[in-house]
């Protein structure tokens, strides 16, 4: 034999010899895509219609878009062997009854936001946002890479559900006030719109939370059943009207550093899918977690100049005694949260430990590096 022959034929005899083993290693040790060691299923030609519903209205920008999105990528990349109906908040089921359509299978899939089911089960809260806990990139690193992911498996799949990261909102705002807030005495007995964890905190320095959609923002601060509200950012605060109803923008986004979204799907559905199709719905799932952030991060950016030079939004900084405050208080209701309920104590322990991890490094990274930035061109908040 030609000896390049001889060569090109030993690599190629080597290389499918390598995927085998590869093959083989990974089936060995690593769990079916279905999760619980399930065997792999393999592909079929089945056509499956699965119904999405969401906790936002149809079409929203960002929310309701990016559910959309997912669901032309699932169709496109399955060939049409998995569609998917998006339902906006309200035409299936209202937006809080997401998490239930899904358990249920009235729906196989539901786009939300995890904090919304802190009634279900006190830990849910931690795989959106925490007050002053991790931002976005610091959220994905810890599902992907810091077991995050295995804890919210377990979690979910107590209510018969597999859950997935799909979107984030980035850094919020920390909303808008009818009022201007110049001190701590300032925010008590204010009713405001304050979902998860950020609501408990409001109300124990004083504040009335309320629990609602955020479709009924706008009429109820109009109407004066809120005093305050916090949404999403300039983006979907600007879609919304906000500015209308409220003089007063406030930052920094101190109860949602980084507000991750869900999809959640009917577990019986997932672990019946065959290997090729949760493959898809992963991708999707991870291509549009991605693309949400990277929207948000370049249209907040737009509205917000548009709040204050053509809408002439006043935006201020919450004072430092009412940031010390909420930060002491968030200490303590996220501790009062876990106690009792040892699941909810190990996803917090891990949660927290790993933000304590990351923070050495982001201080000298991304924070110096902005710091940095906004001394050179004079880019600071006001």
């Amino acid at each position: 034999m030609d000896r390049r022959k001889f060569v090109s034929a030993l690599g190629l005899g080597l290389g499918a010899a390598a995927l085998a083993g590869c093959g083989q290693n990974e089936s060995e040790n690593k769990p079916a895509a279905g999760g619980d060691n399930a065997p792999a299923k393999a592909a079929d030609n089945e056509v499956r219609e699965w119904k999405l519903v969401t906790a936002w209205p149809k079409n929203y920008p960002g929310l309701g878009t990016g559910a959309n999105r997912f669901a032309e990528r699932v169709t496109a990349m399955s060939g049409g062997r998995l569609t998917i109906k998006v339902h906006g908040a309200g035409e299936l089921v209202p937006a809080m009854g997401v998490f239930d359509a899904v358990r249920d299978g009235s729906a196989e899939m539901g786009h939300s936001a995890s904090y919304y089911w802190k009634g279900k089960h006190p830990a849910t809260p931690f795989f959106t946002a925490v007050p002053f806990g991790l931002t976005a990139q610091e959220l994905n690193s810890w599902v992907n890479f810091g077991g995050g992911q295995e804890l919210w498996d377990e979690l979910y799949g107590e209510f018969g559900l597999k859950p997935l990261p799909c979107g984030n909102s980035g850094t919020q705002m920390a909303g808008w006030f009818r009022k201007e807030i110049n001190s701590l005495e300032d925010i008590k007995g204010l009713k405001i719109r304050a979902p998860g964890l950020a609501g408990e905190v409001m109300q124990r320095i004083g504040a009335t939370p309320v629990q609602m959609p955020g479709g009924e923002v706008f009429t109820s601060m109009q109407t004066g059943a809120l005093d305050a509200a916090d949404w999403v950012g300039p983006y979907n605060d600007l879609t919304f009207g906000l500015h209308k109803v409220a003089k007063y923008y406030y930052y920094p986004g101190w109860q949602e550093p980084g507000a991750m979204l869900e999809m959640m799907i009917n577990k019986e559905k997932w672990d019946a899918l065959p290997e090729d199709l949760q493959a898809i719905v992963k991708s999707a799932a991870e291509a549009e977690n991605q693309h949400i952030y990277d929207e948000f991060t370049a249209r907040n950016a737009e509205a917000l100049k548009q709040l204050v030079n053509e809408h002439g939004v006043e935006l201020r900084r919450l004072p430092d005694e009412v940031l010390e405050a909420l930060e002491k208080t968030s200490q303590e209701a996220v501790e009062d949260l876990v106690a009792g309920n040892d699941q909810a104590r190990r996803i917090y322990e891990s949660y927290r430990d790993f933000r304590d991890s990351v923070m050495p490094y982001i201080a000298v990274a991304e924070q110096s590096a902005l710091n940095v930035r906004s001394t050179v061109l004079g880019q600071k908040a006001p």
